[in-house]
């Protein structure tokens, strides 16, 4: 059927399944978007900034599991969204990016907005091209939707000039194909994995969101259990294991490697799964693995094995299917003394279980205590809480698959936005944003978007009126140099003037209460709580700070 391309390209995404397209209007999509009233089951969500319409489709991607689509205002656009860009292809969300621009055309004019977008957008993203020929539309954007979704997963961009889009169009609409990757080695090198981690004195276990992309989290379990395996989460941004279980030891991190080197020196034998090794933004060097560890990885993205150090057995397999056929080998491989052993050290471990958080009398402590008992047993957490995460996971921890997501990548105020796209995949949850003053501050305006579109999600931005996280890792600085302990850099204080996150939010029609003592927190949550409409708490974490602050000093 003869149409033009920007009716196709319409006709396609809702063949896809796509309901919802994430984006910022500009001049250059005006022709499609203005063709867009003319379909039913694709609905526009309006954020008033590329980065907001970026963390929104990064939160719905991760929440669904499924493609998201991403629309983007030619250079200016595709500029103001690398950052949270970035945090998906790290992320591994499947968003598929759109970006408009004047013309096939004009490209010799060097003309207002002209830029290479694919050059742009190429660092990005897993994969990036522009459609130059009328006839050939639909062919790449179904391209772009199966490479998103082949693992590992990541954001795709096609350029969509509005030439091409404006012209006749007569590609047939299908569905895209995605690819089935759910491959299980050969059982001759199951068993070498499982010949490789039996019998170890000192095993771990280090896992990442592949176990939670491919549903793995019980054989993971079972496989954890087995070996009486120490289990580190690296890369580890969603429910890859219940975090109560007491085998977990909690997140390797991303900053520091000395981190990582700790918790792996001593391990004999070591199974890597769904997850890079290793990411910190202050790697160590050299192997950080004892000479003689028996290193297992798996993982289907064949990139990351043994990229940094070398490995006794890589897997390019589906984690789940992996780790199934791992532990059946194992059942039949384990000798007794080595379940007894296991069984030992997992005692061990659950035995060391704290009875419940340890409640230090602070606001942030008292107001998650609240939260905790009021909320849904479903309930949907976005943790951007940064330094405020131990409280909140000891409170709050990541217990049911799809329901507790972080921040990955390192880009700030993917929060907010992240919970709407949560709240729009699955309506009927509660789901809670966990952000910091600092990194709210980046993406506020999705309040708007949240009011607009109706999309229930609740915000707690926990003020502490510093960009805190700066201030523990210079104090590491410090220390790593023999630097004596000063004053916290100036830049580092947010503290004045005073940002009223409660009056912003009622600026965006959004119903908001400042919490400043513990009076406020029972009625606060309640009312968070009260109804399924968008809300917001300013938690004041850091208790009789003045106007001017108190130079670089926050708790």
């Amino acid at each position: 059927m003869a149409r033009q391309g920007k009716a196709a390209i319409i006709e396609q995404f809702l063949a896809d399944g796509i309901p919802y397209m994430f984006g910022n209007p500009g001049t250059v999509e005006q022709g499609f978007l203005d063709a867009l009233e003319d379909y039913d089951g694709l609905q526009y969500i309006l954020t008033l900034q590329e980065t907001v319409a970026a963390g929104i489709a990064d939160g719905y991607a991760r929440a669904t599991g499924r493609p998201a689509l991403l629309q983007l205002h030619s250079g200016v656009g595709l500029g103001n969204a690398i950052g949270m860009l970035y945090q998906a292809k790290r992320g591994h969300s499947p968003l598929v990016v759109i970006a408009g621009e004047a013309g096939v055309r004009y490209d010799a004019m060097d003309a207002q907005m002209a830029a290479d977008l694919v050059a742009m957008a190429a660092p990005v993203t897993k994969y990036a091209t522009r459609v130059t020929d009328p006839h050939s539309v639909l062919r790449v954007l179904r391209r772009a939707m199966k490479m998103a979704m082949t693992p590992p997963r990541g954001p795709v961009f096609v350029s969509l000039p509005m030439d091409v889009l404006d012209a006749v169009n007569t590609e047939p609409v299908v569905p895209s194909t995605f690819l089935e990757t759910r491959a299980l080695p050969v059982p001759s090198l199951v068993e070498q994995a499982a010949r490789l981690l039996a019998g170890a004195e000192k095993p771990v276990v280090i896992v990442g969101d592949g176990v939670s992309a491919s549903g793995g989290q019980a054989e993971l379990v079972r496989v954890a259990e087995q070996l009486g395996a120490d289990v580190w989460g690296m890369d580890f941004s969603e429910v890859n294991l219940d975090a109560r279980h007491p085998l977990y030891r909690g997140q390797l991190g991303h900053m520091f490697g000395e981190v990582s080197r700790a918790a792996v020196k001593d391990a004999d034998a070591v199974l890597i799964v769904g997850t890079y090794v290793f990411g910190e933004v202050f790697p160590v060097l050299d192997n950080p693995f004892r000479e003689d560890a028996r290193i297992v990885h798996v993982d289907l993205d064949g990139y990351e094995i043994a990229k940094n150090h070398p490995v006794t057995l890589g897997l390019v397999a589906d984690p789940k299917a992996t780790l199934a056929a791992l532990a059946t080998e194992l059942e039949g491989r384990l000798s007794a003394e080595a379940r007894a052993l296991a069984s030992g050290r997992l005692e061990l471990r659950r035995r060391e279980q704290p009875a419940g958080p340890e409640d230090d009398g602070s606001l942030l402590h008292h107001f998650l205590r609240e939260v905790a008992g009021q909320a849904p047993e479903d309930l949907m957490v976005f943790d951007e809480a940064l330094t405020a995460a131990g409280p909140l996971n000891a409170y709050l921890p990541g217990r049911l698959p799809g329901h507790w997501f972080s921040t990955r990548g390192g880009s700030l105020g993917v929060g907010i936005p992240g919970a709407l796209g949560i709240k729009l995949a699955h309506p009927d949850k509660t789901v809670i944003a966990f952000t910091g003053d600092g990194g709210s501050m980046y993406t506020i305006q999705a309040l708007y978007t949240a009011v607009r579109h109706g999309i229930g999600a609740k915000f707690v931005i926990c003020n502490n009126r510093s960009y805190k996280l700066l201030d523990l890792n210079i104090e590491q600085y410090w220390r790593e140099r023999d630097i004596p302990e000063h004053a916290h850099p100036t830049p580092f204080d947010l503290s004045h003037p005073d940002i009223g996150f409660s009056r912003i939010a009622e600026g965006f029609g959004v119903e908001a209460l400042r919490v400043d003592d513990h009076e406020q927190v029972a009625y606060a949550v309640k009312r968070m709580f009260a109804d399924d409409k968008p809300f917001l708490v300013d938690l004041r974490t850091t208790e009789g700070t003045t106007e001017g602050g108190t130079h670089g000093r926050h708790s």
